[in-house]
């Protein structure tokens, strides 16, 4: 997976005050970093929709089985990535 078209999905997609997909504006900017992406916003930016968009992603490149976005803090303001526990899962089947 690429985090390049990841930024680019997201530059594509998020739409700002009800406008039209990708005008993004001054109000959002979007940034990568090796394997971290940042999206600032000056105004409210609800981070539900960036959940949202990052679930459809995973599911368009077929990862979404593999992969999941959970908050990386308590003020869920930090996502991230992560790939599901399937040891757990397969030792619990077992018992």
């Amino acid at each position: 997976m690429e985090i390049a078209s990841l930024e680019k999905f997201l530059q594509e997609r998020i739409k700002v005050g009800g406008g039209k997909a990708g005008a993004l504006g001054d109000s959002v900017s979007i940034t990568r970093d090796k394997s971290k992406i940042t999206v600032t916003s000056d105004g409210q930016f609800s981070k539900r929709y960036l959940k949202y968009l990052t679930k459809k992603y995973l599911k368009k490149h077929n990862v979404r089985d593999w992969l999941r976005v959970i908050a990386a803090n308590k003020d869920r303001n930090l996502y991230e990535l992560r790939y599901f526990n399937i040891a757990e899962n397969e030792a619990e089947e077992e018992d």
